[in-house]
Formats: C-alpha cells, sequence, structure tokens
C-alpha cells in the first residue's frame, strides 16, 4: 500500500476504547512477554501489492499483532495462517517472526476489519464504520489484480459483503464461495484458538479452503 494509506492507519486515534487498550494491555503484559516493547498502535495491512488473494481478518490481538506490528504475527492464529500459506506457494517462510525478519508473501496481501485490538475481541458496530475506509482504500489498489477475497469469520465476512456492495442477508459458512462480479468470494472461519482448539476448524478444512482458493485464483501465476 502506499506510505500515506500505511501512516494513517498507524497514527489513527479515531477509536477511544481501542486507544485506551491497545496501550494497556502493553503496560501489563502477560510475563511471557514482559520485557517486550508493543507495537500498540493501528496495524496496517501487508503483503503483496499485486495479489491476487485477499485475506480479511478480524482484528489484531491484543499480544499478537498488538505487539509486533504485522498482522497475525506471535500468536497461535498466526502460525496457522503463515504455516498455509507458506504450503500453498504464497510465503518465502512458514512463519512470521515480527516486521523486519525478511519474510515476503507472493499473490497474496493481509488486512483486518478493524486495525486495534479490540477488548475480547470484538469491535463494535461504531469501531468497524470508523475502520472501514481504510478497507476501501485498500481496495482500490487491490481490486486490479485480486481473484478471490477470503474473509475469516463472520464479522470480517459482513465487512467483505459491504465492500462489495452486496445488499442480500447471505449466510456464511466455511468452505462456501460464489463470484461476485469478477471476484470470488471465500468464507473461512477464523483460526483463533476458539475454533481450533475446539475442532471446529480442522488443519484438513483450513488447508482445503486454501486449496480452493488457490485454484480459484489460477494456483501460483
Amino acid at each position: 500500500m502506499t506510505p500515506e494509506l500505511t501512516e494513517a492507519i498507524i497514527s489513527c486515534k479515531a477509536c477511544e476504547r481501542l486507544v485506551i487498550h491497545r496501550e494497556k494491555v502493553a503496560q501489563y503484559p502477560p510475563l511471557r512477554y514482559r520485557g517486550q516493547t508493543y507495537w500498540s498502535r493501528g496495524v496496517p495491512g501487508w503483503g503483496d501489492p499485486k495479489a491476487r488473494l485477499w485475506i480479511i481478518g478480524l482484528a489484531p490481538a491484543a499480544h499478537g499483532a498488538n505487539r509486533t506490528g504485522r498482522m497475525f504475527t506471535g500468536d497461535m492464529s498466526g502460525e496457522w495462517l503463515y504455516r498455509i500459506l507458506y504450503e500453498m506457494g504464497w510465503s518465502t517462510r512458514p512463519q512470521s517472526l515480527h516486521r523486519e525478519d525478511g519474510l515476503e508473501l507472493k499473490g497474496v496481501y493481509i488486512s483486518a476489519a478493524v486495525r486495534c485490538a479490540p477488548p475480547q475481541n470484538r469491535p463494535t458496530a461504531s469501531e468497524l464504520k470508523t475502520c472501514f475506509p481504510f478497507l476501501q482504500q485498500e481496495w482500490e489498489r487491490l481490486r486490479p489484480t485480486v481473484k478471490a477475497l477470503m474473509p475469516l469469520g463472520h464479522i470480517a465476512y459482513c465487512q467483505t459483503l459491504r465492500l462489495l456492495g452486496i445488499q442480500q442477508q447471505l449466510s456464511f459458512a466455511h468452505g462456501k464461495y460464489w463470484k461476485h462480479e469478477d471476484w470470488w468470494i471465500v468464507c473461512s472461519y477464523h483460526p483463533s484458538q476458539q475454533n481450533t482448539y475446539t475442532r471446529r476448524l480442522t488443519w484438513a478444512a483450513w488447508e482445503a479452503v486454501f486449496r480452493l482458493a488457490k485454484q480459484l485464483c489460477g494456483g501460483n501465476r
């Protein structure tokens, strides 16, 4: 994305509740992260600016991306995501460690519905609305090359429908997909611990939805 958009996301303080929360968790981190400097700002999207697959998550995790400054980095959800991207040939390594680790994404861009860590991972309707212009600006830059959008979870799914101007009340389900105009929408459960530990989302189901996305995007071309 452009430096201007990246800076706008990083410097945004529009949602007071989120600003307070993202900074509070940095002041009182769990023992395993004590002594680390938290990012504690808005987390910009990142990846290939000519991506064919756009992955849209929910929000930075309080001790994940809010700590590291990179989407899906520093928590178990990220371990699932970057492992599958590597296996699909869309990433140069199977782990994302920090913003400066040299990892590159090939044909994939990652962002989220909300750019600051929300309390209990639950953004409000107002916070989703405030962050929505960031998605719109990313979409304007990605739409010439994107073949498929993959929202992870119901909230990201609703924001994706809104982004594409889809008014119908279309139900969400893991593995559900259809084409809207020139783009595929591929739905997936979020790889949160709540889903993976309970096996609501298994590795086989996760792998299957990415194989589908790869097929719809035309492989690794």
